[in-house]
């Protein structure tokens, strides 16, 4: 059953900066905050944070996705508060605290998928390139525009040149300029660009593929996914036929099969 949604972190009015709801082995994270446009405070990076933390060791969970409350998926940092502290390790730490939210999202054992149904700009739109799959609305728009106001978004674009081509990402970035929804699903920054109506029907759809498949397998194959690419290519068949060869051994493994020449329903044992 759904429960309530769980306040992760609040701000001083008390306002829960990440919700969490849970059905089914599914999480539903949702930024919350609608007024900021959903920027990332750095209350809101450690909100995120603890509850990627909490899901990486819930063994329970299949599938996370990630939302917003409000009119925007997320503006980026939060301009105003970075000002407050104009110190070079200030900034340094900050950037250094929003890497480690975006790389726990890869970290986790399971799936994470954005559903994106506004604006993502600069850290919104690194966001959006860490999470492993995207569905946005037709609405959505996308920008790294930190050089419209001095700032070369340089950790967004890591994420994004992992996304999209070097010269379509180079371009973001030195014009600041917005693509719109399905410019970004033609590039590959998300999978999806749907009627704004649809959305949520096209996150369950993705949601209901991935949990039908084994779990086990599930987990093996994003971590193999990104560690295979950081590697040249002998090492990666190397690393990745040991992953298989362990992956064969589970016992979901052999049901599947079992189940696929038996003409009948797998029935996953993880």
């Amino acid at each position: 059953m759904e429960s309530n949604p769980t306040p992760i972190v609040t701000d001083a009015d008390t306002d829960a900066l990440v919700l969490r709801d849970d059905r089914d082995g599914v999480v539903t994270l949702r930024l919350n905050r609608p007024l900021q446009f959903n920027a990332l405070s750095e209350a809101m990076l450690d909100a995120l944070h603890h509850a990627l933390s909490d899901i990486a060791r819930d063994a329970g969970v299949r599938c996370v996705v990630l939302g917003a409350e409000g009119k925007a998926f997320c503006a980026g940092h939060d301009l105003r508060e970075m000002r407050g502290t104009p110190e070079l390790a200030y900034y340094q730490a900050l950037f250094a605290r929003c890497s480690v939210v975006m790389q726990a999202i890869q970290a986790l054992p399971v799936p994470v998928i954005a559903r994106v149904h506004g604006v993502a700009t600069a850290a919104g739109c690194q966001l959006v390139g860490s999470c492993d799959l995207a569905i946005a609305s037709d609405a959505a728009r996308f920008a790294v525009s930190g050089i419209n106001v001095g700032l070369f978004c340089s950790t967004p674009a890591v994420a994004l040149s992992r996304n999209v081509s070097c010269k379509r990402a180079f371009d973001m970035l030195v014009t600041g300029r917005f693509i719109d929804a399905a410019t970004a699903a033609d590039w590959g920054l998300v999978n999806e660009a749907v009627p704004s109506a649809e959305l949520d029907d096209a996150v369950a759809r993705k949601v209901a593929e991935i949990v039908s498949k084994s779990p086990t397998a599930i987990r093996y194959g994003k971590a193999m996914f990104y560690r295979q690419r950081q590697m040249p290519l002998s090492e990666a068949y190397a690393y990745a036929g040991d992953v298989m060869a362990r992956n064969m051994m589970e016992e979901d493994a052999g049901e599947g099969i079992d189940a696929f020449l038996q003409k009948r329903p797998a029935r996953w044992r993880s």
